[in-house]
Order: structure tokens, then C-alpha cells, then sequence
């Protein structure tokens, strides 16, 4: 077992002298980048700044018993803590307050947050993982108020997974599962769902987890007491403290953040519960203040009295830790031994004011060269072109007049000069479009790059391995036929776990899991709360530290409970990091053609569109499911797949080759050859289409029917344009809304592909009622498109264009 820190706190005076005044000039430092940053905000230099003056001491505290392997999940406050496991430098704080695109000097997220949000680089170039045993680590911050705290779960519960789960580099992520998890939030913040359903689950789960609060008294104007039930959360959360003897709850600790050997001693005690009994503990940490308010877009003088003024200036965490060390002395051997004196403060104070200045010069100057070189290349190469338009003379005269010039002028000169010059083949005019060309593909990499994987292991990448079929496979049920590929995964697989709601004892609602938690035991195949948004968050941190969870929300409705941490954290872990970091979690989900306002909704547009950076995954049964879950496996990314809740039961072969066979992701199905019109759907859908497509085949009408599989990405070799330049005629069958995940195909196939010049007749839609279906069978026929719908509805095109072959109905 790994000592703590309060087991290895044995130290001499004189080492215990230089961590204190270390301290203070780390807290200095922390300061003045605050304030510096903010005057550098005011002043024009960048856009938005928050900082996180006033938590110095806690942050200090919180990171002397952070180690190497453990992970921090927080918000935008967490500056000082940062510095202190050094994933941030005074310079790296500056450029990423000035937005500089490069990662090696903004590692956190190449330019792409606003300051304060911190994280490490998880993944080698390659997108490879690095050893994380061998670093302090960040999962990179997120904004939305408490969006943090489901992540946090999936952090320390991977230490727990790691204590019984071993594969080859698992070295990489635990060390025996002895790793503690960290997690940061405001106060008002703690109102917020997500705070208490995370801490209800790590109670429940009894994963090792500290959570900090930092309670200022405010959510930015609003007091806590308008905030919570009670003013003091750790009073609310006594409920939680756990009972001795009891294999549940959480220690729960106060401590005010002015007070340093308090807040020591209160952070040993909680790395002592966490890293040794596995146990979640709550740090609240008290009268914090905020010398400059919430950030720069407003002042605290505007809702804080003078009373709260005067006590905050007194109770400053830096001045009562200056007053704390001037006051501290001890007797040793008889003589007496003092910290520092007040000139030797003072000089700490100066040093970290110049080593602040400094660090923000270069960044700065770092910063200004990066545009300095794209205004040299852009500049004289716009002069070249004056004498083909007078108005290029006026344009540049304006850009002069900029007192900061960011990219986007230069960009918005060289756009507008070629504008003005069209027409004209001039080399002039060609090498300035060259070098915009080529500055502007690096732009577009430093803006827009890692959406997606970039790294060899892109579920593009992965092979397909069609199934195979003899006569001696098996006609069985569709739920057979994946969970006999789940058993296969999880032997091949010893990283992978599958848990969510009845997933464990009773196989799942559908019994696609049937039979494998008493095979592969509980940790492995686990059942779990009520609670969709944590069910995200632990895949999305368990992902994170090297397993393979497959994260099961039960309904596909259900997952309106997750879209926040689908969309704000789990599409944008490669973006905000430019492929830092990655969290290629599986969420396994079924919905589609059920009964009922809550069980047969179909959220796909909302999905599609609030997920971009998740892959999307539609399989039409349950034997293409099987294949996908093969397929994601082998790559590093993220997916939702959907499983057709409709098809369980439904007989299919199942392939001898389960656990090889590989659906590709981006690929069309053409499932019936024709000649007339061009029919594309997904899902359950497509079985009722395949219903439609023959009865018009008696009608004489030969309808190509395209199974899409996969929404993101999206038919990448455009086999469907292929097909309407065949058929010359297009219908989309879907039963989303209308306007929801028809209207993402028409515009794929439409704009993307370009189909629209194979078009004999105007492309329809067939979509679901903009309701939710009524129940029952007959609720599902009047709200969702039924194959009489179909058949109408497409017989319609063709009596258009020929009444006399075909009649109107």
C-alpha cells in the first residue's frame, strides 16, 4: 500500500521552513498572475478572464498530497493547485489567456479555452498513451457548473477497477488501484444535480474520491442561502457521513481557507481516508475570498457591502498566511527559530511580482510573433496586388489603424484583396492565394483539428471482417446472438466492464448481458443506480485512465439525462485538448418503434447535433450491433451505438465468427436493389421500409432500399449519391421529427454528396408526428411513418410525374 502524506510528514525544521515559504511564493506568484491578468483583460490584450485569487492556501494545501497516477476533474478556479503539481507556468498561464494556438506553449488546450481551464497531455503525438503513472494529471476542465463531478466519478472508481483488473500496460493507468481521484467545485455549484447524484454514487460506490468546495458565500451575485436548502452544505451533507462499521457514505470535513496549518492537516486527513479505505470524502473549505470578483465581466463592489469588503481585505488567505509566518516561532534546543521576518516576506513579494511580469512579457511577445510572421508572408504579398484595384490601397490603410492585430485582420485583408482582384490571373494574385492557402490549412488545423481521432486507431481504420456464415450456424434469437459477442469481448478484452441499470444480476432488461456477471463477476459486469448522468460519467473517466467501459443508458429516451455530459464534456475531450486527451467509452443504448410517450421517442437530431465529436452508431439488428461493438473496440473513439429495441426476439444467424466480425463505421448497407427511387433509412425503421419496398414492387415501382448504419460518420464513399444518380429520385424514412435526422441526411446527401443534380422529382421526407408517440400498437401506427404511410406517400411521387401509369389512390 502507498504511504500518505501524513505518514511520510516526518521532516526537520529547516525543511519545513522552505515547503512554508515556498508556499507563500507559489501563492504570490498565483496572485499577482490574478491580477495581472486581469489589468491585461481590461486593458484590451484579451477577451475574458477569471482567475482563482483568494484559494490560494487550500490549492497549496490540496496539492501536497496529490500524487503521481492521480487525477484531477475541476472547473476554472484551480490556478495555484495547478502550478503546484506544475502543469502550469506563469508563461503557459498567459498564453493561454491570450488564446496561442501553440500546444507547446498552451499544452492545456492549444488556445481552444478560455483561461482557467487546465488540463495535461494524456496521449504521446501519435495519440498514443503516455505512462500516467509517471505524471500528475488533469482531465481536462469544463465550464458548465458542475459538469465536472460525473467525470470525477468514473476517475476514482477506475482505481478501484484496477485493484482486481489486470492487462498487458495496465502499468500505465494504477498501481494496484492506490490513485485518488480529485475533484474541485464552487459552492453554488453544489445546488446543481450533477454534484449530488455524482456524491450519492461514489457514497454508494465507495470509490477513493476528494471533493473540494470552495465556498465564497456567493454564486457570482447570489448568496449560498438563496442557493441551497441550508447555507452550509457540509451541515446538508451530515446525512451522507458515514457510520462507523457502515460501507457507505463519505467523511465529510471542514476547514477555513485562511487558515494553513488547518488546511494542511485537513487535506492529509483526507488523502489518508481516500488513498487507504477507499472512502469519498468532502473538503469544505470555508470563508474563501475573492479579491477581484467573479471575473472580468463585472465588479463584487456591485452586490458585496462594505462590512463584506472590509472582512474579505482582513481575510485574505495571502495576508493571514504572511501574518501566520511573522507570528510563528519555536523554541528548539533553547534557541528560538522564526519562519521569516517581514523584509524577507517583502522580498518574496517583489521576486514574485518580477517573475510574473517576466513570464507574462514572453508570452506575450511569444503570442505577437505568432501574427508577426503570418502579417510578414500576408502583407507584402497584398502590396504586390494594390495596382489591380484602388480600393486594395483603402483596405490596407484601415488594417494599419488597428492597434491589435489579431489573425483574423490579416485573414480578413488577404480574403477581401482576392475578392477585389477576381478575375485577374496576375502572378501577383497566385502567390498571395498560395500563401493564404497554405497559412489558412494551418489555421484550420489550430481551430478545427481532432474533432475525431487523428491517430492510427480511428474507427475508420479498423478492418472490416465480414461474419461468416456455414450451414451449421445457428438461427437464435437477436439478443443471443449479442450477448454471446459480449461473452467473446469480454474474454478477448480483460479491460472492457459493462454496468448500468439491471445490467448485472438479471443480464440486462433484454438479457443481452444474460448469464455474464456470474462469468466475468461484478466488478467486470455491474449493475447500477437509477442515475443516467453518472452512468456517463463513470465510463467517460474510466475511459480516460486506460479501461474500456461500455456504459449502458437503458432507453434510448434515457438519454436526454446525459446529453449535457455527452455534449459539453464527452464529444469535446479530443477537441479541447487538440488530442491531448481521449475517452473512447461505449454507450450502449436500444430504443426505437416501442410504445409509449417514454420509451419510444426517437431523440436522434438532438443527439446528432449536441454530439458532434461521438460517432453515431444506427444498427438495423442486433447481429450489426454485435459487429459494431467488434468494430469500436478496436479504435479510440467514442460511440453511441443503438440497438433495436424491437429486435430481440426477432430470429437472426448468428456468425461463427463472433467477437472478430467488424461492422465498418461510415459505410452504407444497399439491402434491396432498384431502379426507380431511392429509399434511405436506419434502424428499426428499416424493417417497415423493406415492408414498403415490396408492396410497390407490386405496384410497379422498384424502390433501392440504403440501410445508413451509421450517422456519424456518414456513408464516407457516397455510395447513396451513387444510387439517386441510378434512380433519380430520393425519399428519407425516419422516425425522428420532422426537421430532426432527415433533415442531417438530405443535407449530407444533398449538399455533401451532391445528388441534387440527379434529381428527376422534388426529395421528400417521411417522418414521424411532432409528438410523442401515444401507447400501444395503434399509438405507433398514428405517430411514427407505418408502411401504408410509405407506400402512399411514395406511389405520390410517381403519380405526379405520370398520372395515367399511376392512378391516383
Amino acid at each position: 500500500m502507498e504511504e500518505t502524506y501524513i505518514e511520510t510528514q516526518q521532516i526537520s525544521f529547516q525543511d519545513f521552513k522552505k515547503n512554508v515559504l515556498e508556499d507563500y511564493k507559489l501563492g504570490r506568484i498565483s496572485r499577482e498572475m490574478s491580477y495581472l491578468g486581469r489589468r491585461e483583460v481590461l486593458t484590451g490584450k484579451a477577451k475574458f478572464g477569471i482567475f482563482g485569487d483568494g484559494k490560494e492556501l487550500p490549492q497549496l494545501a490540496m496539492a501536497k498530497v496529490f500524487r503521481n497516477g492521480d487525477f484531477r476533474s475541476g472547473y476554472y478556479r484551480d490556478q495555484t493547485f495547478a502550478m503546484a503539481v506544475d502543469a502550469l507556468t506563469v508563461e503557459s498561464f498567459f498564453a493561454q489567456l491570450y488564446a496561442d494556438t501553440n500546444v507547446e506553449r498552451e499544452p492545456a488546450s492549444a488556445g481552444r479555452q478560455m483561461n482557467g481551464h487546465y488540463a495535461t497531455r494524456s496521449l504521446n503525438e501519435d495519440g498514443s498513451w503516455k505512462n500516467l503513472m509517471n505524471q500528475k494529471n488533469i482531465s481536462s476542465d469544463i465550464s458548465p457548473t458542475a459538469g465536472q463531478m460525473p467525470r470525477l466519478l468514473g476517475l476514482a472508481q477506475a482505481s478501484k477497477i484496477y485493484k482486481s483488473v489486470k492487462f498487458e500496460g495496465s502499468e500505465k493507468f494504477s498501481n494496484n488501484g492506490n490513485e485518488v481521484a480529485f475533484g474541485t467545485i464552487g459552492d453554488a455549484s453544489t445546488a446543481e444535480g450533477h454534484f449530488w447524484e455524482t456524491l450519492n454514487a461514489a457514497c454508494a460506490l465507495q470509490v477513493p474520491m476528494i471533493v473540494s468546495i470552495w465556498d465564497d458565500g456567493y454564486g457570482i451575485s447570489v448568496p449560498t442561502q438563496n442557493q441551497r436548502a441550508k447555507a452550509d452544505i457540509a451541515e446538508m451533507l451530515s446525512g451522507f457521513q458515514r457510520k462507523e462499521g457502515e460501507n457507505q457514505g463519505c467523511e465529510i470535513i471542514q476547514v477555513k481557507a485562511w487558515d494553513y496549518p488547518s488546511l494542511l492537516d485537513a487535506y492529509a486527513r483526507a488523502e489518508h481516508f481516500a488513498r487507504t479505505e477507499s472512502v469519498p470524502v468532502v473538503v469544505h473549505v470555508v470563508e474563501v475570498t475573492q479579491p477581484q470578483g467573479h471575473s472580468t465581466s463585472g465588479s463584487h463592489e456591485r452586490y458585496k457591502d462594505e462590512a463584506r469588503l472590509n472582512w474579505e481585505t482582513e481575510f485574505d488567505g495571502l495576508a493571514k498566511f504572511k501574518e501566520w509566518i511573522l507570528n510563528y516561532s519555536i523554541d528548539i534546543e533553547g534557541k528560538e527559530e522564526i519562519l521569516a521576518n517581514a523584509e524577507e516576506l517583502d522580498s518574496i513579494e517583489a521576486e514574485a511580482k518580477k517573475w510574473v511580469k517576466e513570464g507574462q512579457k514572453k508570452a506575450w511577445e511569444n503570442y505577437q510573433n505568432s501574427i508577426k510572421e503570418i502579417k510578414d508572408a500576408i502583407l507584402p504579398l497584398v502590396a504586390n496586388c494594390k495596382s489591380q484595384n484602388p480600393e486594395i490601397s483603402v483596405e490596407i490603410e484601415h488594417f494599419n489603424k488597428i492597434i491589435s492585430v489579431a489573425k483574423k485582420d490579416v485573414f480578413h485583408l488577404a480574403r477581401k484583396t482576392l475578392l477585389l482582384t477576381r478575375g485577374n490571373q496576375t502572378v501577383e494574385r497566385q502567390s498571395l492565394q498560395t500563401k493564404f492557402d497554405e497559412l489558412f490549412k494551418v489555421e484550420k488545423d489550430n481551430y478545427s483539428s481532432h474533432l475525431y481521432s487523428q491517430s492510427q486507431w480511428k474507427a475508420t481504420n479498423v478492418k472490416e471482417v465480414p461474419p461468416v456464415f456455414t450451414d451449421s450456424s445457428e438461427t437464435v434469437d437477436g439478443r443471443v446472438v449479442v450477448r454471446n459477442n459480449f461473452d467473446k469481448i469480454f474474454e478477448k478484452y480483460p479491460e472492457t466492464l459493462v454496468f448500468g441499470e439491471d445490467a448485472g444480476n438479471i443480464g440486462d432488461v433484454n438479457q443481452g448481458l444474460e448469464g455474464l456477471q456470474e462469468k466475468y463477476g461484478e466488478v467486470r459486469i455491474a449493475d447500477t443506480g437509477i442515475r443516467e448522468a453518472t452512468i456517463l460519467g463513470q465510463g467517460i473517466g474510466m475511459a480516460m485512465r486506460g479501461l474500456r467501459p461500455i456504459a449502458e443508458i437503458q432507453y434510448l429516451d434515457y438519454i436526454l439525462y446525459c446529453l449535457q455530459g455527452m455534449s459539453d464534456d464527452l464529444a469535446t475531450v479530443q477537441y479541447r485538448t487538440k488530442g491531448g486527451q481521449k475517452a473512447p467509452v461505449i454507450i450502449r443504448t436500444r430504443g426505437h418503434r416501442l410504445e409509449g410517450i417514454w420509451h419510444s421517442g426517437s431523440p436522434m437530431a438532438g443527439i446528432l447535433n449536441l454530439s458532434k465529436g461521438i460517432l453515431i452508431l444506427v444498427p438495423r439488428n442486433l447481429t450489426k450491433a454485435a459487429g459494431f461493438y467488434n468494430t469500436m473496440l478496436q479504435s479510440d473513439e467514442p460511440a453511441v451505438i443503438v440497438e433495436t429495441l424491437n429486435g430481440y426476439r426477432l430470429k437472426e444467424k448468428q456468425p461463427d465468427n463472433l467477437g472478430e466480425f467488424t461492422v465498418p463505421v461510415g459505410k452504407v448497407e444497399i439491402t434491396k436493389e432498384g431502379k426507380d427511387v431511392t429509399l434511405v433509412t436506419y434502424g428499426s425503421t428499416w424493417r417497415v421500409v423493406m415492408d414498403a419496398a415490396s408492396e410497390l414492387e407490386k405496384l410497379g415501382i422498384s424502390a433501392e432500399v440504403i440501410d445508413v448504419q451509421s450517422l456519424i460518420p456518414f456513408d464516407l464513399t457516397h455510395e447513396i449519391a451513387e444510387s439517386v444518380k441510378k434512380t433519380n429520385r430520393l425519399v428519407v424514412i425516419d422516425e425522428d421529427v420532422e426537421g430532426g435526422t432527415s433533415a442531417f441526411i438530405l443535407q449530407q446527401i444533398l449538399e455533401k454528396q451532391k445528388a441534387f443534380r440527379y434529381l428527376d422529382s422534388d426529395p421528400v421526407t417521411i417522418c414521424a408526428e411532432n409528438h410523442r408517440p401515444a401507447y400501444a400498437s395503434d399509438g405507433d401506427y398514428f405517430s411514427k411513418p407505418s408502411a401504408d404511410d410509405m407506400v402512399e406517400k411514395i406511389y405520390g411521387i410517381f403519380y405526379e410525374n405520370d398520372p395515367v401509369k399511376f392512378p391516383k389512390i
